[in-house]
């Protein structure tokens, strides 16, 4: 007699309206009927086969929810079987049934990717359970899968990575000004991913099928960038033995990149206007004008408005390029993506060399928090390559950050200010090094103890007397 058991709960996908669609494999034609009207009953959808040749076949063909399988069968075994699911369709959950149960079988079954093993006989109620608790776990983890999808969507935005505040707030400006003919400025120290966010501005325009050309400014000879810039002509100048296209051309209906603006010199910059506002340039040597549609993105490290009041930038060029500025944030003020750009860099530099390195242990995450990383996301992502090459275990551990070559690179002074060890090999003056370090401590501790040169002394371990002396000697 076929029993119910009404406290047994519907999965999810019974409530979503679609029947869970079950595949019964049993050489026995009496056990197959049984199982085919109780689980149709329960208001699943049941196909049965009597032989494993047939099961296999009907997974090849078709897709089900839930594989629930004899281990012996009369051709092939059960075990077979569940090889084949796994190989067609990971995701279909297995319960596997025998009335010849051993643990040798039983271990076997779930390392190959059983979900459950019954013997046989079994209790009606007891297989409705596992049935019901297979399909929930089935539909948890493509929940999970889908969210972590989701997750992974909203980590990144194209070749940008992070979802702190910040970012989101930039990856919505690169939506709102990539339609846009507009030229932009994003500014940033150095290693902050500006040429990242150009590259999405482009890739998200009207322009991505276009040439997306960049140049450092500060990366050329004063006597070569406007060659690059604007091209030449055979015999304008010593070394000029042929006509060359200049990067204003190769970018035509593209994106110019111009990195490092401020290095330009000011005389190039009189020349860069004419051709942002003519949208015309005359190469090196030519008499005729050219002309250029393309979008100038330019990026500084720079503050151009102090260049501007110096007398070092072009107010009239600088109001060309800046018309939407963009601001990167330093690392350090986006603390909150720190772990997931570890990550994203460790699985980089792991695919890269072949190493099963997986994820970053807690303590490691906790000492890279610690951490200002000064060369901002670029000193990271060294960081982590460096970290992956040397590190010999799956995990990436405490020891195996390479911070402790920054450490011993760098002394840091009370205020920020770095030395560099490597300097050194250049000549250095070791008086002003120690005299900086000295003035940084000396105000340190008469902020620390609301300018009281008597209670700074005590801070600093010396006597009241060489605290004025010192204090007079340096400024402080």
């Amino acid at each position: 007699m076929l029993t119910r058991n009404n406290n047994i709960k519907h999965t999810k996908q019974q409530q979503s309206g679609r029947k869970p669609h079950i595949l019964v494999v049993d050489d026995e034609l009496s056990m197959r009927e049984f199982l085919e009207i109780m689980l149709s009953r329960d208001g699943y959808e049941v196909t049965t086969a009597g032989t494993g040749r047939e099961a296999v076949a009907l997974l090849k063909n078709k897709k089900f929810d839930l594989l629930l399988c004899d281990i012996r069968l009369g051709d092939i075994s059960g075990l077979e079987v569940l090889k084949a699911c796994k190989e067609k369709n990971h995701s279909t959950v297995v319960i596997m049934i025998s009335a010849y149960a051993s643990t040798e079988t039983a271990v076997e079954a779930m390392n190959t990717g059983a979900y459950d093993y019954l013997p046989k006989p079994f209790d009606n109620n007891e297989l409705r359970q596992a049935i019901a608790k297979a399909l929930d776990l089935k539909t948890v983890e493509h929940e999970k899968k889908f969210l972590d999808q989701e997750l992974k969507k909203n980590l990144h935005f194209g070749i940008l990575v992070g979802n702190s505040s910040r970012m989101m707030h930039i990856y919505d400006m690169i939506r709102q000004v990539a339609a846009t003919r507009t030229n932009i400025m994003i500014s940033g120290e150095s290693g902050t991913g500006k040429e990242l966010v150009a590259k999405a501005i482009h890739g998200e325009s009207n322009r991505n099928e276009k040439p997306f050309v960049t140049i450092n400014c500060g990366g050329i000879s004063e006597n070569l960038i406007e060659s690059e810039l604007f091209g030449h002509k055979k015999g304008s100048f010593t070394g000029a033995t042929y006509d060359k296209q200049g990067l204003f051309e190769l970018a035509d209906k593209g994106t110019l990149f111009l990195d490092e603006i401020g290095e330009l010199t000011l005389q190039l910059q009189v020349k860069l206007l004419r051709a942002v506002q003519e949208k015309t340039f005359r190469a090196v040597g030519g008499t005729s004008d050219i002309s250029s549609d393309i979008r100038i993105i330019s990026a500084t490290n720079r503050k151009l408005e102090d260049e501007v009041i110096e007398g070092r930038f072009r107010e009239d060029l600088f109001y060309r390029l800046n018309v939407i500025e963009i601001k990167m944030p330093p690392l350090r003020e986006r603390k909150s993506d720190l772990r997931i750009l570890a990550q994203h860099f460790l699985e980089k530099f792991a695919k890269e060399a072949g190493k099963k390195i997986s994820k970053i242990s807690s303590y490691a995450i906790d000492l890279l928090n610690k951490y200002d990383f000064p060369g901002n996301v670029r000193e990271l992502e060294n960081l982590m390559e460096r970290s992956v090459a040397l590190s010999s275990t799956n995990i990436l551990l405490p020891d195996n950050l390479a911070l402790s070559i920054h450490k011993n690179r760098w002394i840091e002074g009370v205020q920020g200010k770095r030395f560099d060890l490597d300097e050194v090999e250049n000549g250095v003056s070791l008086d002003n090094i120690m005299e900086e370090i000295e003035r940084a401590y000396l105000k340190k501790a008469m902020s620390c103890a609301g300018n009281s040169k008597n209670k700074a002394a005590g801070l600093l371990g010396i006597n009241l007397r060489s605290m004025r002396y010192r204090c007079d000697k340096l400024g402080v």
